[in-house]
């Protein structure tokens, strides 16, 4: 199944100036993922990995391109609560600036169709 989404989210603990607006899509075929999106730091990620779902809660781990780090792909997780074509999510983030790493969390919400 494809679907498609914008997801609006919030930097949490960062220095950062990141961007808030992210239009999505993604390919689902039995809980797994790939997809790209439009990042916070305004590059085109890729992504492929797993989703698990019980009930209205979600979990997924993948590997994430287009993030300006040492390696060209990333570890990706994401926690996320379902209320139809919404979904609320928490992710991990982590920033490196002027030799200081910052480790911080991306909230949001994400409206699918």
């Amino acid at each position: 199944m494809i679907e498609f989404a914008l997801a609006l989210s919030l930097h949490m603990g960062l220095e950062g100036d990141y961007n808030e607006i992210h239009p999505h899509i993604r390919y689902n075929e039995q809980n797994y993922i790939a997809g790209a999106y439009y990042n916070s730091i305004e590059n085109l990620s890729f992504y492929a990995g797993k989703r698990w779902e019980f009930g209205n809660v979600g979990a997924e781990l993948a590997a994430v391109t287009g993030y300006d780090l040492k390696y060209p792909v990333a570890p990706y997780a994401r926690l996320t609560y379902d209320m139809g074509n919404v979904r609320v999510f928490a992710s991990p983030a982590g920033e490196y600036n002027n030799s200081k790493h910052n480790g911080g969390l991306v909230v949001g919400v994400e409206f699918k169709w």
